[in-house]
C-alpha cells in the first residue's frame, strides 16, 4: 500500500476541530512521548552527544531532501520568517541539551527537561493562542511540578555520580526545558499557518539539519579518539527516523488540538525514559526516582483528562 501525502493532508483537514481530531492528537502526543524518550537515549548513548546529534540531524536532512524536491510543495512566503525563528530556537535548544547531557546522566537531565517544558508551554499557549486550563488541569500541573522539583532535590541530595557537575546539569536542564516550550509553541504556530502541514514538517527537518551538523563533522574530524564511522552513522539513521516521527507527531497534535494539552501529555516520556535509562544505558534509577518520574507522568495524564 503506497502512502499518498495528499490524501494524508486531506485527512488532517477533515478531522481538524472535531472529536476525531482530538482523539488523534491524544495518540500522536503519546507516540511522541515514547519516541522522544528513545531519541534522548540515542543522543545520550555511548557516543559524544554532539556527534550523536550531528549524525541524527545529517540523516534527517538527507532523508528530507528528495521529499522537499519531488514530493511536497515549496513553503508559502509567510512561512520563511517563521522557519528562521524556528531554526534559531531549535539551534539554541540543541546547544543547551548537549551541554546538559555532557554534565549529567540521562535519567537526571531528561526528566527535568521534559517536566519543566510544559509549564512554559502552557504560558506560551495562553499568550499566543488564548488557551486556558481548568482547575483539574491545574491540579495536574501542580502534581507534575511536585515530581519535577522532588526529582531535582532527590538528585541533589542522594545521587553519587557526577556530583561536581550535577547543579550545572540541573540548571542547564531547566534552561533546555524553557526552549523546548518555546519551540513547541512556535512550531505549533507555524504548522497552523502552513497550508500543507506535511510540507511544513519536511522543510522544517531540512532546515533544522543544517544547524549542528557542520560542527559535528568538524568535531569528528578533529577528534583524537575518533569513534568508528559506521556505528555512528547507524545511530544517526535510526535517530533520524525516530526524530521525524517524534517531532512530526507532536507538531500534528498541536495542530489538531490544544498546544498546552499536547505538550503536557508528551511529558509521559519521563516514564519511558526511566525504563530506557535502566534497561539500555545501565543507569541506576531506584524506586524513589521512578515514583517521582511517575508523578510527573500522572500529572500530565490529569491535565489531559481534565480537558
Amino acid at each position: 500500500m503506497n502512502f499518498d501525502p495528499y490524501l494524508f493532508v486531506a485527512w488532517i483537514y477533515k478531522i481538524e476541530g472535531t472529536s476525531a481530531g482530538s482523539h488523534a492528537a491524544l495518540w500522536l502526543a503519546i507516540l511522541a512521548a515514547f519516541l522522544h524518550a528513545v531519541f534522548g537515549a540515542l543522543q545520550k548513548g555511548r557516543h559524544d552527544p554532539w556527534l550523536s546529534r550531528g549524525a541524527i540531524d545529517a540523516s534527517s536532512g538527507l532523508a528530507m531532501l528528495p521529499l522537499a524536491i519531488f514530493v511536497v510543495p515549496i513553503p508559502e512566503p509567510e512561512l520563511w520568517p517563521i522557519f528562521l525563528i524556528i531554526f534559531i530556537i531549535h539551534f539554541i535548544y540543541k546547544l543547551l541539551q548537549a551541554f546538559a547531557y555532557s554534565k549529567g546522566s540521562f535519567t537526571v537531565v531528561y526528566p527535568v527537561v521534559r517536566g519543566t517544558s510544559p509549564i512554559f508551554t502552557v504560558i506560551g499557549a495562553y499568550i499566543l493562542f488564548g488557551e486556558t486550563f481548568s482547575s483539574i488541569q491545574w491540579l495536574g500541573i501542580f502534581l507534575l511540578l511536585m515530581g519535577i522539583f522532588g526529582l531535582a532535590l532527590y538528585n541533589l541530595i542522594f545521587l553519587e555520580t557526577s556530583r561536581e557537575t550535577l547543579p550545572t546539569a540541573l540548571i542547564l536542564a531547566v534552561c533546555t526545558g524553557s526552549f523546548v516550550a518555546l519551540y513547541t509553541t512556535v512550531d505549533a504556530y507555524g504548522i497552523r499557518v502552513a497550508i500543507n502541514p506535511l510540507a511544513f514538517i519536511v522543510w522544517f527537518f531540512l532546515f533544522d539539519s543544517l544547524s549542528i551538523t557542520p560542527y559535528a563533522i568538524y568535531r569528528w574530524i578533529n577528534s583524537i579518539d575518533k569513534p568508528k564511522f559506521f556505528p555512528l552513522a547507524i545511530r544517526g539513521v535510526v535517530g533520524g527516523v525516530v526524530a521525524f516521527f517524534s517531532f512530526g507527531s507532536i507538531m500534528l497534535a498541536t495542530r489538531l488540538d490544544k498546544v498546552g494539552e499536547a505538550a503536557v501529555l508528551r511529558e509521559t516520556s519521563t516514564v519511558f525514559a526511566a525504563v530506557i535509562g535502566w534497561l539500555f544505558l545501565k543507569e541506576t534509577v531506584g524506586p524513589r526516582r521512578v515514583l517521582l518520574m511517575a508523578l510527573i507522568a500522572f500529572g500530565a495524564v490529569i491535565v489531559e483528562i481534565g480537558g
